[in-house]
């Protein structure tokens, strides 16, 4: 059985969106005291940790839409992957020049790999409607 692309596209954006969710809504709920546990200095209070828990769920509004009808909302698809790409860029650097935290790495290293996944389905969902049009005419 043959899953088409778009159908692979739209199931791997709802589960980036959870992702993004579920990640999202932990740091913003998350209390001070467990990041330590991941590796993060003691903070003093929760506003950039809260900030960054606003920006993912924000994200999720386009993984959203993009799940949705992935062909029609191709916008909303190269947003999504650009936004992966520069995590992995902005995790990457930091973990290397300003503090060496494990998870920080991992999580930049997985945005990459989310990042190519929709990359490449999102190019056979226009390899495939490009080859359709041309059928077509």
């Amino acid at each position: 059985m043959k899953i088409k692309s778009e159908k692979l596209l739209s199931i791997f954006l709802y589960l980036v969106f959870l992702h993004s969710l579920i990640a999202g809504l932990l740091l913003i709920f998350l209390p001070v005291e467990t990041m330590k546990f991941f590796g993060f200095p003691e903070f003093e209070n929760n506003f950039f940790r809260a900030q960054g828990g606003v920006f993912h769920v924000v994200l999720c509004i386009a993984y959203l839409k993009g799940a949705n009808n992935p062909v029609k909302n191709n916008l909303y698809i190269n947003f999504s992957y650009t936004a992966k790409f520069m995590a992995f860029v902005f995790l990457t650097v930091y973990y290397l020049l300003i503090n060496h935290i494990l998870v920080v790495l991992l999580s930049g290293i997985a945005d990459l790999m989310m990042g190519i996944i929709i990359f490449v389905l999102n190019k056979n969902i226009i390899k495939t409607n490009n080859c359709h049009v041309q059928a077509e005419r």
